[in-house]
């Protein structure tokens, strides 16, 4: 009995809770975790479809901030940066920028859009959050994140606020955009997922949730994301939430 349990038993840090977790989803219908990658590849391989972050501009907030010098720097990492609109936008400017994204296809077509406008980015196709150190480098100033906090799991926060605290250089920025509560995404509890094993699309997080979060990080500025007509060229949709948050210094 106990060679037969002994394999099922295999607990025995937080990584291997944070893999079982993945686990469960990766049966649901998110098909998250290992399977994610693959789900991902085929969301983007149609470059055709009416997805709104398909198209070749930079969101509103981040360029705002740019601009208004609020973020200042030289080493950017964009997570899930998709076909890398935001890293090109960072490039442009002279950022030093490391780009990461889970789906192969969308690192292609980050690649083909870096080549035709001759901008320099760092692609890193994985998970963000095996990375070493020595894969992702120093520290960065910036860490930016347009769209992929909201499709993680709740145990997966676990994992992110880890990331930032060994990526984000003291004094730096931590940037985002994320479904907005009442405007897009699920607004199921936490606990609740676990029992349906799917994230409902994507979660919806309110100010008040993500200053929790993100805490002790100091919050810069939270607003709606600006919409943005077809016409600018500037990437805005108001069922978004932006943050920017910045880390204290020793």
């Amino acid at each position: 009995m106990d060679q037969e349990l002994a394999p099922t038993r295999h607990i025995r840090s937080m990584d291997d809770v944070l893999r079982m977790l993945d686990g469960l989803f990766a049966q649901g219908a998110d098909r998250w975790a290992d399977e994610g990658s693959a789900w991902w590849d085929t969301f983007y391989q149609d470059r055709s479809r009416s997805v709104p972050f398909f198209v070749a501009k930079p969101d509103e907030n981040l360029v705002t901030h740019l601009d208004r010098g609020a973020i200042t720097g030289t080493r950017a990492l964009d997570l899930g940066c998709g076909p890398g609109r935001n890293a090109l936008e960072l490039a442009s400017r002279g950022w030093d920028v490391t780009a990461i994204d889970l789906s192969s296809e969308a690192i292609a077509w980050a690649r083909e859009r870096a080549d035709a406008s001759g901008a320099s980015v760092r692609f890193v196709h994985g998970d963000a959050f095996a990375q070493t150190d020595e894969v992702l480098g120093d520290a960065f100033d910036l860490v930016y994140d347009s769209g992929c906090f909201h499709h993680l799991p709740p145990h997966r926060r676990v994992s992110y606020l880890a990331l930032l605290d060994r990526a984000l250089t003291p004094g730096g920025h931590f940037a985002m955009t994320c479904f907005a509560a009442g405007r897009m995404g699920s607004e199921v509890p936490d606990a609740d997922l676990y029992r349906r094993l799917h994230l409902g699309g994507g979660l919806a997080y309110t100010d008040q949730s993500l200053r929790s979060i993100f805490s002790p990080l100091a919050v810069v500025e939270s607003r709606a994301m600006r919409d943005e007509g077809p016409g600018s060229a500037l990437f805005g949709e108001p069922f978004l939430w932006t943050v920017l948050f910045r880390r204290g210094t020793p």
